[in-house]
């Protein structure tokens, strides 16, 4: 079971890591430069699915920490 947890956590971070950044920088957050930073954008072809590669990482990442508590 830790195994399957690690290689998780390790594809977790992975795919963290290979999202593209959705704002242009984290100065611009603080300063307020980036007008744009809550606009609506869509997702489309790899973005897309990694985005949803990463949610469902995540939830089996979370059901598995669950589950190794509980045993």
């Amino acid at each position: 079971m830790e195994i399957v947890l690690l290689v998780t956590s390790i594809l977790l971070i992975t795919v963290v890591l290979l999202q593209s950044d959705k704002s242009e920088s984290a100065g611009n957050i603080l300063m307020g430069g980036n007008t744009e930073l809550f606009a609506q954008r869509k997702e489309r072809g790899f973005e897309l699915f990694l985005s949803r590669f990463t949610l469902a990482l995540g939830i089996v990442f979370f059901l598995l920490c669950v589950i190794m508590s509980l045993l």
